[in-house]
């Protein structure tokens, strides 16, 4: 059983930063983020592969936060920087052997964290 554990949730002003931690027990070939705010479905806010370490990012985080991952593939990390009330959400880290496709659609991803909070207040 492959075991996700996201840490990192918190708190902040709109403007501050936070980093998203993800631990893995099995190495994965694509890794990515979702969030989830009330009311609204998940979305793909960043993904990473392994070959190559290319990634992909949703437009509403670009520019501000950053995917990366540690050279093993079992770290998965998130910088958020110049965050926005509107970055609130859980957040979720999930994981695929598969790739290809579109990267934001979460039947892809056959194992998941149980998420950590980001609250960011105006």
């Amino acid at each position: 059983q492959v075991q996700l554990a996201e840490s990192g949730g918190a708190s902040v002003q709109a403007g501050g930063s936070l980093r998203l931690s993800c631990t893995v027990s099995e190495w994965a070939y694509t890794m990515a983020w979702f969030r989830q705010a009330p009311g609204k479905e998940r979305e793909g806010v960043a993904s990473i592969s392994t070959i190559g370490f290319s990634t992909d990012y949703a437009d509403s985080v670009k520019d501000r936060f950053t995917i990366t991952r540690d050279a093993a593939g079992k770290i998965l990390y998130l910088q958020m920087d110049a965050l926005k009330p509107e970055d609130t959400a859980m957040y979720y880290c999930a994981a695929r052997w598969t790739s290809g496709g579109d990267w934001t659609r979460t039947s892809f991803y056959l194992y998941w964290g149980q998420g950590t909070q980001v609250t960011v207040s105006s």
